[in-house]
Formats: structure tokens, sequence, C-alpha cells
């Protein structure tokens, strides 16, 4: 593996597990929503649509890590939102 194809692995995967990480924290201690457990791994599958799509890639300009991160992060996002909702 190329050290930059792990530098954007690493990218990817840290963003993803730091939006987890983020709407578990705010879910178990705010109390202002509540996130239930598949939900809050929305970011760790977008990581993983990362992963599985790279493998011929990339596959025009806007595959990039650093959009596969703000995907990540949007996803959790729209996680919180939509539980702070219902």
């Amino acid at each position: 593996m190329e050290i930059e194809r792990a530098r954007e692995d690493a990218l990817v995967a840290g963003v993803a597990g730091a939006a987890t990480v983020a709407i578990a924290l705010l879910s178990s201690f705010t109390g202002v929503v509540s996130v239930a457990t598949l939900p809050t791994l929305a970011p760790l599958a977008v990581y993983s649509l990362y992963l599985f799509s790279r493998k011929g890639g990339p596959y025009g300009g806007f595959d990039t890590a650093r959009n596969w991160a703000i995907a990540s992060v949007g996803v959790g996002v729209v996680v919180l939102l939509a539980s702070a909702v219902l």
C-alpha cells in the first residue's frame, strides 16, 4: 500500500470514528438527543462505502478522501438532527 493511500484511509477512518464517538457522547451524556445504536454507527457505514468503492478508483474529481470525510460528518449531523426531531 502506498503511504499516501494509507494517509487518506486514516483521514476518512479518523473522521468517521470521531463522528461516531461524538454522536454516542451527545446521546449518552447530554440528554438532548437519544440515538439508537444502529444510527450511531452510520458514519462508519460511510467509511465502509469509501473502502469498498476505492478498489479500482479514483472515479472522478469528487472521489477524494476529503469529500468522503465530509460525507461522514454530514451523515452524523443528519443522524443527530433526525434524532432530535423524532
